[in-house]
């Protein structure tokens, strides 16, 4: 089996890399709006699925998806544009605890299933100097909520998680080695 990873995530990269999987890298191309009355806790598995749903794949290939969102309550947290909107994000985190939710889809020919990790993160306080440093040094522009876990801010700031670090780092690698593996895509040099 041909294990494809749809995803621009150096992060997604590093961690199916590290579970031992060889993969191609595709590019999907799609709108990853979702329905405005979508559960925080629905909307990555929606774009996962979406992403999924856009990519034709011939037999004998697995498709990846993936998509994370950060939730502060009923507020939606992306990408951020520009420093402001980082700025803004963090400092909404400061000294509060917010949902991640990393969805996954794996799609064959015959196949395709979506899971979503969900994690609660809580910050310490954030000071604005704080936040002004984290952004200027670590450009969080890549990444939903305007952190990274692996970073600075995480290192520094997280004072609790509960449920899976992957999970907020990107990539809920635990569920998807366990769907990888009933497929029978191992990684690779393994016996089984």
């Amino acid at each position: 089996m041909k294990l494809l990873l749809a995803s621009n995530s150096p992060r997604r990269k590093e961690l199916l890399s590290q579970l031992g999987y060889e993969f191609d890298i595709v590019k999907i191309d799609v709108d990853e709006s979702y329905p405005s009355d979508l559960l925080p806790e629905n909307i990555a598995e929606y774009v996962s699925n979406k992403k999924a749903k856009a990519f034709n794949i011939s037999s004998g290939e697995i498709l990846l998806t993936s998509d994370t969102i950060v939730a502060s309550g009923q507020k939606i947290l992306l990408k951020p544009k520009n420093e402001d909107e980082a700025f803004e994000m963090i400092k909404n985190l400061s000294g509060k605890t917010h949902q991640v939710y990393t969805a996954f889809t794996i799609k064959t020919t015959d196949s395709e299933i979506s899971k979503t990790s969900k994690t609660d993160v809580t910050f310490s306080e954030i000071s604005d100097d704080e936040t002004k440093f984290y952004i200027e040094n670590y450009k969080p522009f890549d990444k939903a909520g305007s952190y990274g876990i692996q970073e600075w801010l995480g290192m520094s700031k997280i004072k609790n998680i509960s449920g899976s670090f992957y999970s907020v780092m990107g990539f809920p690698v635990d569920l998807v080695y366990e769907e990888l593996k009933k497929l029978n895509c191992f990684p690779s040099n393994f016996q089984n």
